[in-house]
């Protein structure tokens, strides 16, 4: 009769786990939401992350805004003429045109973006303007050189000698085929998780290299190249923006980590999504990095040759996304 009550007794207690009351799952994820989180802590795109982060721990580290911190570290590679694929110095259009696209986003998900913008240095501050200052997500073109021009933004050429000088050797055949983890890596994407709590990211590009004039990747668009959701983590791609576009591939990031997958399982399911639509991948790179709430981080890209840095208390280093093939 006692062993028969305990079994009773036993199986009670089971039902009552299974009803709902209780569950190894809701105590193994209470265990894990209580474990502290890792903040601030900042992490970029590609190796021009690396003093791209520097800039931007400068400001999370005396207890600054990630808003601030992400705008500040990409500024970095947008005035470096080294860094070929971003910014001042970056790689032109067909028609020998530097065209600029970048955008930014905050922990209420306000936004701001421009894009085919030329002559200004620094597209990542004005699509902040454009955030906090009009009612609109997106300017672009002249509207956009104009609206910077009012805020007082310099006009200047962005074109290198050594930008020029590429660009017209490439006129000699006028061929036009991306190179993967060479052309492809356009882009500086930043994602930064702030003492508070809170999450930000920016984007920012000169573009594919010999792109069409007037191309727009998906460095600029919300949803696209960024997307942030102070309640679950952000994301940020690089790459052929065209392929990330079809998939929102930044908002698909983010939304496999809302479903409970960790960033670098929802960065790699993302490529995965992006593989299952494409004919042929052997020419084609896109890589994600993702930042949580708990400050946890990934990446994953199609080919090996993406690398992402990050930087939080622990220090600063540069690692290599694991990849598809």
């Amino acid at each position: 009769m006692s062993t028969r009550r305990k079994f009773i007794k036993l199986t009670a207690v089971g039902a009552t786990f299974l009803s709902g009351g209780f569950s190894f799952a809701s105590a193994f994820a209470g265990s894990v939401r209580k474990s502290k989180p890792n903040r601030p802590i900042v992490l970029s795109t590609w190796e021009h992350g690396l003093p791209a982060n520097e800039a931007a721990w400068r400001i999370l580290s005396q207890s600054g805004s990630a808003l601030d911190a992400v705008e500040a570290g990409v500024r970095v590679p947008e005035a470096d003429p080294k860094v070929r694929t971003v910014g001042y110095g970056g790689y032109p259009d067909r028609e020998g045109k530097v065209t600029l696209d970048a955008c930014i986003m905050d922990k209420d998900s306000n936004c701001g973006a421009v894009a085919f913008l030329q002559h200004i240095k620094h597209p990542i501050s004005v699509a902040r303007k454009v955030m906090e200052d009009t009612p609109h997500v997106m300017l672009v073109g002249e509207g956009a050189l104009q609206f910077a021009l009012s805020k007082g933004f310099k006009k200047e050429n962005l074109l290198t000698p050594e930008s020029e000088k590429d660009w017209k050797n490439w006129l000699k055949e006028s061929r036009y085929k991306p190179v993967i983890n060479i052309e492809n890596h356009d882009t500086i994407g930043m994602l930064a998780l702030d003492a508070n709590g809170d999450l930000a990211g920016a984007c920012t590009t000169s573009g594919a290299a010999y792109k069409m004039h007037g191309r727009v990747g998906d460095s600029p668009i919300i949803g696209a190249g960024l997307f942030v959701d102070n309640e679950v983590g952000a994301a940020t791609a690089t790459g052929l923006g065209e392929a990330v576009i079809r998939m929102v591939g930044s908002h698909l990031v983010v939304e496999l980590m809302r479903q409970g997958h960790s960033p670098e399982d929802a960065c790699r399911l993302a490529v995965e999504r992006i593989i299952s639509r494409q004919r042929d991948v052997k020419d084609l790179q896109v890589g994600f990095i993702a930042l949580n709430k708990q400050g946890e981080y990934g990446g994953y890209c199609i080919h090996k040759g993406f690398n992402y840095a990050i930087q939080d208390g622990s220090g600063t280093k540069l690692l290599d996304g694991k990849s598809k093939f």
